[in-house]
């Protein structure tokens, strides 16, 4: 089973390669977000649980988290693969992920982190906040900050991959296919 956490901070290009990776190995797309939102929608115990808590302003503990992804790998007991995207962002996110992967008797095979300078995230955050239509794409403070949080928070977590042997950078500036091509021989070779 072929697992990838995909990494990098807004605006680094984890969607467009993400729905490329998705389509060429024939993974399945586990975001957090989208997760919270579809269980919610649902009205499971998780959804329930983790709704309460957002209504409170309290972010959604670990447990429920991974407690989502433990469902929704039990729905697709044959898929290829998965792909994580924001998530793991803590040290103790990726423990936990890594002990349930273990429990369904597969693991994360690599971790791709796409690579961008903060002038080049700014600009491409401000140039999607003119389509998007999203505030936080809009406001060059909120980008810097954001950018700064990610790096601050998750630098570990690539540290934690790379004492694995899973981790690998890829240069996030350039072609599309170029990056894209580039991942795929990682991929492959990992």
């Amino acid at each position: 089973m072929l697992n990838l956490v995909l990494f990098g901070p807004p605006g680094a290009g984890k969607g467009t390669q993400s729905e490329k990776l998705i389509n060429k190995y024939s993974l399945v797309h586990l975001s957090t977000g989208d997760l919270l939102r579809s269980q919610i929608a649902a009205g499971t115990e998780l959804g329930l649980q983790a709704k309460a808590l957002m209504d409170q302003g309290i972010l959604v503990p670990d447990e429920v988290v991974i407690g989502m992804i433990d469902a929704k790998l039990n729905e697709n007991r044959t898929a290829a693969g998965f792909i994580f995207d924001g998530f793991p962002r803590t040290v103790r996110q990726a423990e936990a992920l890594d002990q349930l992967l273990s429990q369904h008797n597969t693991s994360i095979r690599l971790m791709v982190a796409l690579v961008v300078d903060q002038e080049e995230l700014t600009k491409r955050l401000l140039l999607r906040g003119q389509t998007s239509g999203r505030p936080d794409d809009q406001n060059e403070e909120l980008i810097r900050r954001r950018v700064r949080e990610y790096n601050e928070k998750t630098t570990p977590v690539a540290s934690y991959y790379e004492q694995q042997g899973k981790y690998v950078a890829i240069d996030g500036i350039g072609e599309i296919d170029q990056i894209f091509s580039t991942i795929c021989r990682q991929i492959d070779a990992a």
